[in-house]
């Protein structure tokens, strides 16, 4: 029974200390992206396949 407790904090010090530091990078704007949104339109897409000369129509 003691080994459960023992786990049980270990647990949950674990997720704290996870939930702590995903707060401070929210806090400190570490997932904030100022620089692809207004770029984005520049980027090129990817190039499409056109297999229309590949299909055939059977009579």
């Amino acid at each position: 029974m003691g080994v459960l407790i023992i786990l049980l904090i270990a647990s949950i010090s674990v997720a704290a200390t996870f939930l702590i530091a995903f707060l401070w990078g929210v806090k400190n704007k570490q997932f904030d992206d100022d620089f692809s949104p207004p770029r984005r339109i520049l980027f090129d897409d990817a190039p499409t396949v056109n297999n229309s000369e590949s299909t055939s129509i059977i009579n």
